[in-house]
């Protein structure tokens, strides 16, 4: 039940909106702003609607009032008549929810305020998982409650106060860098330098340099010496994305970083004591780097000491409300727009979505829906979602499904059996295929590619029985 508060002084507005609202709806009335301060106070208003109307005397008091409970933190729903319309219209631009005419229409009045308790009911599930979080992993930009997020913050307070050496591990877009900044805040090190470096946006041929500095006349045409990234971490923590980039060649000088702890600048020979706690992260499989030569084996065996896998967006979709209620609250005030709502069509669009390109894609969504929005809610048709198939094809490149197996073979038959096992999970799901897909850990394209199958052998089947 919504616990509506109505500021009025007209008595026989009460009986006719409670009745009119229905059993969705416990309606209150108040004339006083302070017994409403202290309903607030002790979460019994959920939505507020300050009523005003010109044929009374004490209007200019009221208004004032009505400005002072604008900001008490609860969704405030003006009701006014045609001659204060005006008035009404600047209370929205000072952070009112919404505004009805009075008489209210009953339907517009519901919405107006399902819409608003909607909207606080998702920002106070916000900041309280926001409040878990901090406590959990000590940084407030990683967001996430499922199972798979709750184990990366047990990670992260488990090796907060240890120097050893951390792995992060996971798809481009999960937030590896979020993961690395929050292992620094939540330990001894988080009043030093946290200092980020990507091994793929620095050129080869500047890659030692920008990491291990050089003195005075390393390279010809320098002047003066330069500070690397170990040394201007200091004491506080070195995160190293995109290891996997590295040549083999430096790959050597790195491993003799992490093993002596100690490196020199380029074109000197005093060796400087590293300070600095190394976390390295990568989006590629280090171990089939190995193995194919391209990354060092003693290298990886040092860096792997404790690791963390940042999961994929789809692999934790349960977080995707709450991670773009997270993006609409941040970027709606960064781009100064009211947009503080995603309406039920939009959210199940987002919510069916594989999120190839993981956080990162859904914050970049969000941010182009609330430019796009024309109101202060993100519709269906608002969103940009690039579709599953669009992107090449991960999925294509981990099955591929041949039509022409020879029948009875092994390959036929797991494929049959794979079909079988796509029919069933949709029918369990009543027909909602990104469901189906997810309770079988596969991607929608490749389940879209058995159930087409299905009704591809359907057909032919029923061709072959109408010709007999």
């Amino acid at each position: 039940m919504i616990k509506v508060v109505l500021y009025s002084e007209d008595r026989t507005l009460q009986p006719l909106l409670s009745s009119a609202l229905g059993r969705e709806f416990h309606l209150r009335q108040e004339t006083d702003g302070e017994d409403i301060k202290n309903l607030v106070g002790a979460a019994r208003c959920d939505v507020l609607i300050l009523d005003l109307y010109s044929n009374r005397d004490g209007l200019e008091k009221s208004i004032e009032s009505s400005r002072r409970l604008i900001s008490l933190g609860v969704p405030a729903v003006i009701m006014a008549d045609e001659d204060l319309y005006s008035r009404a219209s600047g209370f929205i631009n000072q952070e009112a929810f919404g505004y009805c005419r009075r008489p209210p229409s009953i339907r517009e009045l519901k919405n107006l305020l399902r819409r608003a308790n909607e909207t606080v009911s998702m920002k106070r599930q916000l900041e309280s998982a926001e409040e878990r979080l901090d406590e959990a992993a000590g940084c407030d930009r990683l967001i996430g409650t499922s199972p798979l997020m709750q184990r990366v913050y047990r990670q992260v307070r488990n090796v907060a106060n240890l120097n050893a050496v951390v792995l992060i591990t996971g798809e481009s877009g999960t937030g590896k860098e979020l993961i690395a900044r929050a292992i620094h805040n939540l330990g001894p090190r988080s009043s030093q330098p946290f200092v980020a470096v990507s091994g793929g946006a620095i050129p080869e041929t500047l890659i030692e340099s920008e990491l291990f500095g050089h003195a005075n006349g390393a390279f010809t045409g320098t002047v003066g010496s330069h500070e690397g990234y170990l040394e201007k971490a200091g004491d506080g923590t070195l995160f190293f994305d995109e290891i996997g980039e590295l040549s083999l060649s430096t790959q050597v000088k790195l491993l003799r970083v992490v093993q002596e702890l100690e490196f020199s600048r380029l074109g000197s020979t005093r060796l400087i004591p590293l300070r600095a706690r190394l976390v390295f992260a990568t989006n590629q499989d280090l171990s089939k780097l190995v193995a194919t030569g391209k990354f060092r084996q003693d290298l990886y065996y040092r860096i792997n000491v404790v690791r963390i896998q940042a999961p994929s967006l789809q692999s934790h979709s349960d977080d995707v409300p709450l991670l773009a209620n997270h993006f609409l609250c941040r970027y709606s005030i960064l781009f100064g727009k009211p947009v503080d709502r995603i309406e039920p069509k939009a959210m199940e669009l987002l919510f069916d979505h594989s999120w190839p390109g993981n956080v990162r894609e859904l914050e970049s969504v969000i941010q182009r829906a609330i430019i796009d929005a024309p109101g202060r809610s993100i519709r269906a048709e608002d969103l940009t979602l690039i579709h599953d198939e669009d992107y090449s094809s991960e999925d294509s490149s981990v099955v591929n499904i041949d039509d022409y197996l020879p029948s009875g073979s092994f390959e036929k038959q797991l494929r049959d059996y794979k079909i079988k096992l796509a029919v069933a999970a949709v029918r369990e799901n009543n027909g909602n295929k990104a469901l189906a897909a997810r309770s079988l850990g596969m991607s929608r394209a490749y389940l879209y590619r058995l159930i087409g199958l299905a009704e591809s052998e359907m057909f032919e089947q029923r061709a072959a029985a109408y010709s007999d």
